[in-house]
């Protein structure tokens, strides 16, 4: 039997990023406990702000110059426009480290290759290769840390429901032309990478996420794309809301960090 996700709620948008915060600096240890560097990917969304709350920038116990950071998606646009996931990931988070504590290394798109997603999406693989060991030798990258969203329509990454890209099993990094989403054009890592991480994370705050949540743990049958991580991460999936967002869904395990 497939063991279930935890969830953590709490009652504020402050004590959820500290919990976050708490829990992103105990699977950095872990990791550096095991290797060297501490990899992980985020996505975009409110998550940048969530991740860069003071119990995370201004914690001694981070060693910032050993994380690497990926990123679960991207949008097929320059690192400066407002669309970019990493524009908003430096504004919101990286620009406050200090740069006392160390850097972090971190991964974006190839600007030169906005015009064809295809070639977008292969040369992010072959950083992620290059990072992870030769795609001979590794079927799947194992990051330490997977950070993501919900979309209000149970969306994850760039894998949106009933979407061909759900059913991608050999790239690590795929294409999208037509993201029901705006923009279009985007590039994600696919399901089988996200589900092989040590630890995925989701994050959904408020009541307007609590009837996708009602959906993805009280009918997974309908495949969501978040349900779909549920089902193939198993306990190796956490989630990190609050009160409002979780309130009045069933089959759900609650934890305590």
């Amino acid at each position: 039997m497939t063991k279930l996700p935890k969830v953590y709620s709490y009652p504020t948008n402050d004590k959820l990023s500290a919990g976050l915060a708490d829990y992103v600096v105990k699977a950095q240890t872990a990791a550096l406990s095991r290797h060297p560097k501490f990899r992980i990917a985020v996505s975009g969304g409110s998550l940048p702000s969530i991740l860069a709350s003071p119990a995370l920038i201004n914690n001694s116990a981070v060693q910032w110059s050993k994380w690497e950071i990926f990123f679960a998606d991207e949008r097929a646009v320059a690192l400066d426009h407002p669309d970019s996931n990493y524009g908003l990931l430096k504004s919101v988070f990286l620009d406050k480290i200090p740069e006392k504590n160390g850097q972090p290394d971190v991964f974006p798109i190839d600007e030169e290759l906005l015009d064809d997603t295809q070639e977008l999406a292969d040369a992010y693989e072959q950083v992620l290769v290059r990072s992870f060991a030769a795609k001979d030798s590794v079927k799947l990258p194992i990051f330490d840390l997977i950070l993501l969203g919900c979309g209000p329509d149970g969306h994850t990454c760039s894998l949106f429901p009933g979407h061909e890209l759900l059913r991608e099993d050999i790239a690590w990094v795929a294409p999208i032309e037509d993201s029901p989403k705006p923009p279009p054009r985007r590039i994600t890592l696919t399901l089988p990478v996200v589900t092989h991480a040590l630890r995925v994370v989701f994050v959904a705050a408020g009541a307007g996420k609590k009837a996708v949540l009602k959906t993805i743990f009280e009918k997974p049958e309908e495949g969501l794309p978040c349900s779909l991580v549920n089902l193939g991460g198993g306990d190796k999936v956490v989630w990190f809301t609050d009160d409002a967002a979780i309130q009045g869904v069933t089959g759900v395990r609650k934890g305590s960090l």
